[in-house]
């Protein structure tokens, strides 16, 4: 990634952690880009696992009914997308700890 690409493709990266919305909406306007950005595809790719992830496990933590594991839950996700949004916004293009290279690896075709 060049540091062209990066200014380029920063606004999008910011916009994907905003909501599972944002990551529709930075998705769309990557792609309508004639010159698509790889570190704007690379945040996106990250969001989308972390709010796809989120959304998965938090019907099934939603089940338990305790308000131990449920904080833990949302503090954990929290940290991960703190994590992810100051990378995008600090041009960094570092996956997210435990879970961001896998979210590489199975949303590699996306943004292509």
């Amino acid at each position: 990634m060049t540091k062209q690409d990066i200014e380029r493709g920063r606004k999008n990266a910011i916009i994907s952690y905003i909501t599972i919305i944002g990551v529709i909406i930075a998705y769309y306007l990557n792609n309508e880009d004639k010159n698509k950005s790889t570190f704007a595809s690379f945040h996106i790719r990250q969001s989308l696992g972390l709010w796809l992830t989120f959304w998965a496990l938090g019907y099934i933590v939603g089940s338990f009914d305790s308000w131990l594991v449920t904080s833990s839950f949302y503090l954990f996700f929290a940290v991960l997308f703190i994590y992810g949004f100051t990378n995008a916004i600090g041009r960094k293009a570092q996956t997210v700890p435990l879970v961001g290279a896998f979210y590489q690896k199975i949303f590699a075709n996306m943004g292509k």
